[in-house]
C-alpha cells in the first residue's frame, strides 16, 4: 500500500537561498481572467511575491 504522505524526500524542510525564510502564507481574492493570466507564469508564486515586494518598495519611497 503506498504512502498516503508521499516520498520521505518530500518531508524534508525546505530550504531557501532568500534572506528571510517563506514562513507565512496569504490568502487574497483575484479576478478570473487575474488567475488565467497567472497560470501562464513559469512560477506564479513567485511572480506574486515579486509584485507584491515592489509595490511595498514603492509605497516606502512615497511615504
Amino acid at each position: 500500500m503506498p504512502n498516503p504522505k508521499g516520498h520521505p524526500e518530500n518531508l524534508k524542510p525546505f530550504k531557501s537561498e532568500r534572506e528571510e525564510p517563506l514562513s507565512e502564507r496569504l490568502n487574497l481574492r483575484v479576478t478570473k481572467t487575474m488567475k488565467e493570466e497567472l497560470s501562464t507564469k513559469d512560477d506564479p508564486p513567485e511572480f506574486c511575491r515579486r509584485a507584491i515586494q515592489e509595490a511595498l518598495d514603492k509605497d516606502k519611497e512615497n511615504a
